[in-house]
């Protein structure tokens, strides 16, 4: 009887340990999705970052963007699977409940299957112009655990799982299309747009004084949070001026006499955080790599990953949609014009001036907003180092040690002026109008607590 009891318990025991590990047994009772680590989403956001450096087109506001639709996508389609989590239809501008598909809540759903197969869809989506080697990739990363975790569920739940996950991705990747941008890769510089003249506008710079700027429209694009842009708007910048008392004088004197006199440090922090497209996964995708870091030190479970980057993807998203609000609002020139016109004909950035107008910088604003976000996350007070950059080899991409967000975002900001790039205000005020529309973000409600 005692021998019996012991096999008994022994059962007992293996019953729950199974039911209790999703990633390595075959699962009884399958978990919230609260209970499953998010490793294999840090490796689809890995995967992302590629993909943005790689693909023709994805210019920061493009790339902002991109982000943030996967991140919604990942959210909503494990969002059912976490306790008291809500929905973002109804809350972000656009996207209504009748357009998302629903679970069956009687039925059984495997989170890491759903929530895989809609990052293979809305990867697919959002990148369709990569090349075929990385769309393979993108295909042979759903595979590999789409196959993981078949043999852990009954059939009828892997197809069930899978078909709910690819439903949400592609209700978000319609809802994406709705806001006018589908293409905007092919749309970076509109032949059709004549930038405005006047005293202190923007001109083009050099190297290529490239004529048309860089989406000169954005600012007027969809924001998840309603009228962000609007909401975080920036006051009018110093007034032009080539009086030498005068207080734009003063800022563009600082820039001159920064990046003549610029040391190592402010060198390297200039050209750490420069992040240009093509060469890197630019400055959204340097906010996505951040969260990624934390995520991975907090081995944060599947549901804290899933609203991070939907949180995050967002907020850059709206920061950069309102920051091109503000640079079309001014058109104000940027610092190497003035400088070359009213102090030295000669003088030279250290780093390429973008196309497009300074006020407000966008590394800036989209940095304070990713800062707001994850300080509201992870507290006010959480200190990280930003691996970001420790494989390049054309800069010096050591790793930089933070005390918190805000330490971040403001070295962002002033790399900007070391690099020649922006006056004092647009990053100053960059980094305000960033923290906005992170606070707007943070608004949106995601549990129902």
């Amino acid at each position: 009887m005692k021998h019996l009891l012991r096999i008994c318990m022994a059962l007992l025991m293996l019953c729950l340990v199974t039911a209790c590990d999703p990633d390595d047994s075959e699962v009884t009772f399958l978990p919230s999705a609260d209970e499953y680590n998010a490793d294999f989403v840090l490796e689809w956001m890995d995967l992302s970052l590629k993909l943005t450096k790689e693909t023709a087109g994805f210019t920061p506001p493009v790339s902002a963007r991109m982000f943030a639709y996967v991140g919604l996508a990942l959210y909503e389609s494990v969002q059912p699977g976490i306790p008291n989590a809500l929905s973002m239809a109804g809350q972000v501008v656009g996207l209504e409940a009748s357009a998302l598909p629903e679970i069956d809540p009687d039925l059984d759903y495997h989170w890491l299957l759903v929530a895989n197969a809609a990052m293979g869809h809305i990867v697919k989506a959002c990148y369709a112009p990569a090349s075929e080697i990385n769309l393979f990739q993108v295909a042979s990363l759903e595979q590999k655990y789409e196959e993981r975790y078949r043999t852990k569920v009954s059939a009828a739940i892997h197809k069930r799982s899978v078909e709910y996950g690819r439903a949400v991705a592609a209700a978000i990747a319609n809802y994406a299309n709705s806001d006018g941008q589908q293409f905007c890769y092919q749309t970076n510089f509109p032949a059709s747009f004549v930038a405005p003249t006047g005293t202190g506008y923007w001109v083009p710079t050099p190297p290529a004084f490239q004529k048309i700027p860089l989406q000169p429209l954005w600012g007027k694009v969809r924001t998840f949070y309603p009228n962000n842009a609007d909401l975080s708007k920036v006051p009018t910048p110093p007034t032009f001026s080539t009086d030498k008392t005068s207080p734009f004088y003063q800022q563009a004197l600082e820039v001159f006499a920064t990046v003549n006199n610029l040391n190592a440090e402010q060198k390297t922090i200039a050209e750490y955080w420069s992040d240009d497209p093509g060469k890197t996964f630019t400055p959204p995708g340097h906010s996505i790599s951040i969260t990624r870091q934390v995520l991975a030190a907090e081995e944060a479970k599947l549901d804290k990953a899933a609203e991070a980057f939907a949180r995050v993807g967002m907020g850059v998203h709206d920061a950069f949609v309102a920051c091109w609000n503000a640079k079309f609002t001014h058109n104000l020139l940027r610092p190497v014009s003035y400088i070359n016109q009213h102090m030295d004909p000669n003088w030279k950035t250290i780093l390429t001036t973008p196309p497009f107008p300074e006020y407000t910088s966008g590394h800036s604003t989209q940095s304070g907003a990713t800062a707001q976000i994850l300080s509201d996350l992870f507290g006010y007070n959480y200190a990280f180092t930003d691996r970001a950059h420790k494989d390049r080899t054309d800069i010096d991409g050591s790793p930089r040690k933070f005390n918190t967000f805000f330490e971040f975002a403001n070295e962002a900001a002033i790399s900007r002026l070391y690099g020649g790039i922006h006056y004092r205000a647009g990053n100053e005020q960059g980094i305000l109008q960033g923290i906005q529309v992170g606070k707007n973000i943070s608004l949106l409600k995601f549990r129902d607590k």
